[in-house]
């Protein structure tokens, strides 16, 4: 098996979350910068002190799975289904023969928390023998990957990344370096999450972490903003379609960008708060560069994290400025879609990645919304507020960081013929 580095490239790529369905209408709605916050609806949430979040509210399952599956698979499943047949679709591509050098590596951060919140509830309120047989392989963190390969008959190497918040980020560089490594020749690359569910709302309001902007969603997720309080929850997943270049070539495929450097690294300084000091997410987004084999000075964008808490976002600008040093910075555009589709946990990293892609591709940038009055501690970078931004890019970088102090960084390069 040839060990020799293949370029990997993006052929396809399926979006679903709360700025729409399918890579055309997010792709519309974030350029328009149209904010993705409303009440939940999900759920009564009489008693919360948090009432919003980003609900993936176009959704409907049943356009691409039957009934059964529908009732029976998490809402975390069912969105990473479609993505993936949205990116499949987008790519034109399906499986050929018995699937073996297709691969799948599909994040999640917390699996099925729908089946297993309400087989929880059955439990507490009838009785433990009123489960569900489903309802263990259907939170699994690892079914999203799986059922993607079952729908899909991918017999090559197929696994979930659980790192948090970096989990989409980490699966699209994981599944770069199984195709580089020769043991697929394509790949589908995603993550999703589901969690805009009493239990998630609840914990992550007791961290502290959550806008309580209730009376105007719209504008509740404000990264790098003097006045920021917190994220809003999103739901939703994002698929791309890798393939090898030469793979893409030979079936005639519309290459979007090159999945060109990946890069990861870990705080190890605590189980929520980042390391204020950015040193390392900056190694993550360095590490990203260097496998991209190009200079900081080429990366034209930033897709951030921008989660709005208080110590994350002074500390990715930080990040941001040693990674790049602090004159590139000062002139390289960054934005935080989150304040759009929300924070989507193990899918956001697929997400942001996708729209990075697409950046790349049509050399538009995505705004953070928002973003009224800039942190003085969160200076330094070039933030692009409410407009989308056309600058001709020849590389970008989405960075994405997660409880337990994960870090993952993607850069993606304009395609160019060799």
């Amino acid at each position: 098996m040839s060990t020799d580095r293949r370029r990997v490239v993006v052929t396809g790529i399926g979006v679903v979350c709360a700025l729409g369905v399918g890579r055309a209408e997010v792709w519309a709605n974030a350029l328009a910068g149209r904010p993705g916050g409303a009440a939940i609806t999900l759920f009564d949430t009489t008693g919360f002190d948090v009432h919003m979040a980003c609900e993936a509210a176009g959704f409907d399952p049943e356009q691409f799975v039957d009934k059964r599956v529908a009732r029976r698979a998490d809402r975390a499943t069912l969105l990473a289904l479609a993505a993936a047949q949205l990116a499949s679709a987008d790519a034109g591509f399906s499986v050929e023969g018995e699937g073996l050098d297709v691969g799948c590596v599909f994040a999640t951060g917390t699996g099925g928390n729908f089946v297993r919140d309400e087989n929880h509830r059955t439990m507490i309120e009838r009785s433990p023998d009123r489960i569900s047989p489903f309802a263990i392989p259907h939170s699994m963190g690892n079914v999203p990957a799986a059922q993607i390969a079952m729908d899909m008959g991918i017999r090559g190497p197929v696994f979930a990344t659980v790192t948090a918040c970096a989990a989409g980020s980490d699966a699209i560089g994981t599944a770069t370096a199984v195709i580089r490594r020769g043991d697929a020749e394509v790949m589908i690359a995603g993550g999703t999450d589901a969690m805009i569910t009493p239990f998630w709302l609840a914990g992550f309001d007791a961290m502290r972490v959550l806008s309580h902007r209730n009376d105007d969603p719209a504008h509740a997720a404000r990264p790098f903003d003097a006045d920021r309080d917190g994220f809003l929850i999103g739901e939703g997943s994002a698929a791309l379609i890798l393939e090898t270049e030469e793979r893409a070539r030979a079936r005639g495929a519309t290459i979007i960008c090159e999945v060109a450097g990946y890069g990861a690294s870990a705080d190890a300084h605590h189980i929520t708060d980042p390391d204020p000091t950015g040193r390392s997410q900056a190694r993550a987004m360095r590490w990203a560069i260097r496998d991209a084999g190009i200079e900081p000075s080429e990366i034209g964008y930033v897709n951030a994290h921008g989660g709005a808490s208080r110590p994350g976002d002074p500390g990715e600008v930080t990040a941001i400025r040693l990674a790049l040093g602090d004159d590139v910075a000062a002139r390289t555009p960054v934005s935080a879609t989150k304040s759009m589709h929300g924070h989507c946990m193990g899918g956001t990293g697929a997400i942001e990645g996708a729209l990075t892609a697409m950046a790349v591709l049509e050399g538009r940038i995505p705004p953070t919304i928002n973003l009224t009055a800039v942190d003085p501690a969160c200076e330094g970078v070039d933030h692009v507020r409410d407009t989308a931004r056309e600058v001709p890019l020849r590389a970008a970088m989405s960075s994405n960081n997660g409880l337990g102090g994960h870090n993952a960084a993607v850069v993606f390069r304009a395609w160019e013929d060799t």
